[in-house]
This record gives structure tokens, sequence and C-alpha cells, in this order.
């Protein structure tokens, strides 16, 4: 097989599974909108969604409750084969059982459903026939049928796994901002994470202090300027006028766009290739600000401002590796 032909193929595989994705948003109705108030209604009165599903559809099953539980809603993992013998006892009333199973008919799953039944709980019926047992015996059925596989074989659950697993990314995330789910809750449940760690720490706890920073005026030599970054190992000198406020940024790659074309550019003066009001945020800022910033604009370096604008420090993007920020 030419190499070209593993990218036919693999082509053809994100093809099928796109074109499923599609089925599945174009047929999502009213049941949908059910199941998402189901679910809110519970874990609003603090029950929790507890989630079934045997083989392929246990593990998409455990990617949900991963994401249900990390973005404000609550969720857990009912072993099926494990359900009679004990692990029932995790369900309460007030729950929602969200169930998975691509055929409806998945017999170890079934075997759960009249012990679920004498709990005063919701379930929600994730499969993909409508006339299957566990739809016929649900409160919501949420289809999630595929006319194809992406197997080559039809045989993998491959395009009906993605479509479970896309819609329930759906039903978390409408979730999260049904209940009002924002940056700083999200930051709550990942605190030892990238993410967490952006979203709880300020401007003013990360970035180099002025006495880190090289303060120049728009009149000082360029050669002065490199020596006042130099000495404080910064790659970027910012330019304030005679009240401390920010009038620009001189950064050494502007020195060395101009050097390949001017070998005596040092003797110019800082005023000729600084980049006047540069991009700027706030010192009381959280973290993730200044990774949307320098993103956004792609830059290295980002200028802390007071109230004032005046000055008070500088981010460089290289210490966010050093904070674990990137």
């Amino acid at each position: 097989m030419r190499p070209m032909d593993y990218l036919e193929k693999a082509k053809r595989v994100l093809g099928l599974e796109i074109l499923e994705l599609q089925r599945l948003r174009e047929r999502l109705g009213q049941d949908f909108s059910r199941a998402v108030e189901l679910i809110k209604e519970s874990v609003d009165g603090r029950g929790k969604v507890v989630v079934l599903g045997i083989g392929k559809s246990g593990h998409i099953g455990s990617k949900i409750a991963s994401t249900l539980t990390s973005t404000g809603s609550p969720a857990v993992v009912l072993d099926s084969l494990n359900a009679l013998h004990g692990d029932l006892g995790m369900v309460a009333d007030g729950d929602v059982i969200l169930a998975l199973s691509a055929s409806g008919e998945t017999e170890e799953l079934l075997r759960v459903l009249p012990a679920i039944a004498r709990f005063q709980v919701k379930i929600i019926a994730v499969c993909g026939h409508r006339d299957s047992t566990l739809a016929r015996n649900a409160h919501v059925f949420l289809d999630v049928t595929v006319e194809q596989e992406a197997c080559p074989l039809n045989l993998a659950p491959t395009s009906s796994t993605t479509v479970m697993l896309a819609l329930g990314d759906a039903l978390a995330m409408v979730l999260l901002e049904a209940r009002g789910f924002n940056k700083e809750d999200f930051a709550k449940f990942h605190p030892g994470g990238k993410i967490g760690r952006s979203l709880l720490i300020h401007v003013h706890q990360i970035m180099r202090p002025r006495a880190s920073m090289a303060v120049v005026s728009a009149d000082t030599p360029i050669r002065d300027a490199l020596k006042a970054m130099t000495s404080v190992r910064a790659g970027a000198a910012v330019v304030a006028d005679g009240d401390g406020r920010l009038v620009g940024i001189f950064t050494h790659g502007d020195f060395a766009r101009n050097f390949q074309t001017d070998a005596r550019v040092g003797e110019r003066l800082v005023a000729d290739l600084m980049t006047l009001n540069p991009v700027t945020v706030h010192q009381d800022k959280l973290a993730v600000e200044v990774l949307n910033l320098l993103e956004r604009h792609r830059i290295d370096d980002l200028v802390v401002v007071d109230d004032e604008k005046k000055p008070v420090g500088i981010v460089d993007s290289q210490d966010l590796t050093r904070l674990k920020l990137l």
C-alpha cells in the first residue's frame, strides 16, 4: 500500500465520522432539551448523574462522566457488572441515569434496569434504536444512530462512539452554560493544572517587577537601551515619559531587524524604532488574560500597567514555561 493510500483511507474515516456528526446535529430536538433539564434539576437538587455503559460505550461513558464532573455537574460511573453486587449503593433518589448502549439491547446493562427502577430516578437512554428495550424503559431517548461505522468492515465501533462522545460533550457544555458555571468555578476544580493556575493567579504574581525591567526614555540611544536590557537580562525595554507613563516598547527583535540594513543603528534613538502604544495588561487581571493577549497579538513581551497607565512590570513569554502556564 502506497503512503498516499494511507492518507486517502484516513480521510475516508474522518469523512464518515464527520458525516455522522452532521446527522446527529440535524436530528437534535426537544428530547435533548428535556435531557438537559432533567440533569440540571437533579444537580441543582444535589443529585448526580450515574453513567452506565459496557465495552466501548463504557469507555465513552467514563469520559462523559469526567467532563460532566469537571464542569460542575457531578457524575459517577456505575459498573454494570458490579452493580448487582453492591455498587448499586452509589445510586440515590433524585439522581439521573445516563445509560449508553449502541444497540439498546446490551444484556449486562439491561439486567441492572429493574434494580434501578426501585429508585426515584430518571433514565436517559443514549442508544441507536428507539424501539430497543433500553429506549422503551427510559424517560428520555437520545438517538445516536449511525448509518455506517468508519471501520472498513463496518464492525468496529468508530462512528458510533464518536457520535456518542460528541453528544456527551454537548450535554456537558449546555449544562455548563445553563448552570452559570464560570472560569473561576473551572479553576476551583482544576487547581493543579495549567488552566487552573492561569485562572487563579493574577498578573502581578507572575510579572517581572519594575526593578527587573529596562525602563528608558524615547531619546535614549539604542546602544544604551541595549545595555539596560542586558543588565536585567530582558528582551525588551519599556519606554516611559517624564511622568513615568508608558510611551512605547523597544525589543531586541526591533534592533536585530534594523541591524541587518544599518550597522550604525546603535547610534539612533529609541524613538526611531520603538512601538508606540504597545499592548498592555492591568496588574490585577488574571494570568489567563496574559495567555490570550500573547497569542492574539503574537508578541513575546507584555507590559503590565497600573490604574494610571504607568508601567509596573513586564511579562516575558519565556517565564510562562517556568511558571508552568504554558
